[in-house]
């Protein structure tokens, strides 16, 4: 169990390690074709320190043929949101600038790091017990969320928070977009944030996104009893063309665990498709979200 940096360090590592070797090239000979010591070949490897973009791409140059573009862009976000605070990490993501870095005054560094695993993820599969996912948020609806989440916070970072949470939502129209699968339990659909006139429309967005062919919304009705969503709502991200890469992230009040181990993700994975399994197929689910906003 790691924190997100240190998470995507390691596995950044590992990613550069299997291309140096697939190029043929000895830590040494890298090293010298780049103008480094061995020993930073090794520690970027193993994880042990941050790298920045420009490193990243020295190393990637360095590799040559072995590289392709889509891998070139993939580690080079990967890299950024290995690199945590001081190292100097950027570049542009695999969908564009990593445009919450603007927001580092007012966002912790383990929301950044979250922002930054969900803009280079290829699928999220989310479960949700209370509150509607970020990414299909309305913004009054995400207001009213900030607003109880954070009571008491000025109303002009309250504006600035929503700002971000709607701009994240950019991945859902970017290309490709982000594979989003939701399991909602049914308490998300009927718990009155932000009055009925908000929730009528927020429900209503969740009957039009569900309609978008990448997105795989389901109701978990309350009919279904206890279940193994219970333990507390989690997010699995998966990554393409980068090997052993996925990551559960479990959200707390005051912080967020970062799972990669291979017994943590085949745990969460599994407990995802009996969730799956247990809830509406989507047809009813929107038929019931519909159902529930005409009643608001």
């Amino acid at each position: 169990m790691q924190h997100g940096p240190a998470v995507r360090r390691r596995k950044l590592g590992e990613e550069l390690r299997a291309l140096r070797d697939r190029s043929g090239l000895t830590s040494g000979e890298v090293a010298r074709l780049v103008g480094w010591h061995q020993s930073k070949i090794s520690r970027i490897e193993t994880g042990r320190s941050g790298v920045k973009a420009e490193d990243i791409r020295l190393l990637l140059d360095a590799y040559g043929g072995v590289v392709s573009a889509q891998q070139r862009a993939l580690l080079e976000a990967l890299g950024a949101s290995a690199a945590g605070p001081g190292t100097g990490g950027g570049g542009d993501a695999a969908r564009g600038r990593q445009w919450w870095h603007d927001y580092r005054g007012l966002l912790p560094q383990e929301y950044r790091d979250f922002i930054s695993l969900e803009a280079g993820a290829r699928s999220a599969r989310t479960v949700e017990l209370s509150v509607v996912p970020g990414l299909l948020q309305t913004p009054e609806y995400a207001r009213a969320v900030t607003r109880a989440a954070l009571g008491g916070l000025p109303e002009p970072k309250v504006d600035a928070l929503v700002d971000v949470r709607l701009a994240r939502q950019s991945v859902l129209r970017a290309d490709p977009p982000l594979e989003l699968s939701a399991v909602l339990d049914e308490a998300v659909l009927r718990r009155q944030i932000g009055g009925p006139g908000v929730m009528r429309e927020q429900l209503r967005r969740l009957a039009e996104v569900a309609e978008l062919p990448q997105v795989r919304l389901q109701v978990l009705p309350f009919t279904v009893g206890g279940h193994l969503g219970l333990t507390g709502p989690f997010v699995i991200f998966s990554f393409p063309n980068i090997a052993d890469l996925d990551v559960v992230v479990l959200d707390h009040l005051t912080s967020s665990l970062y799972l990669e181990r291979k017994e943590d993700l085949e745990a969460y994975s599994a407990a995802f498709r009996t969730i799956q399994a247990h809830a509406l197929p989507p047809r009813d689910s929107s038929d019931l979200i519909s159902s529930i906003a005409d009643d608001a």
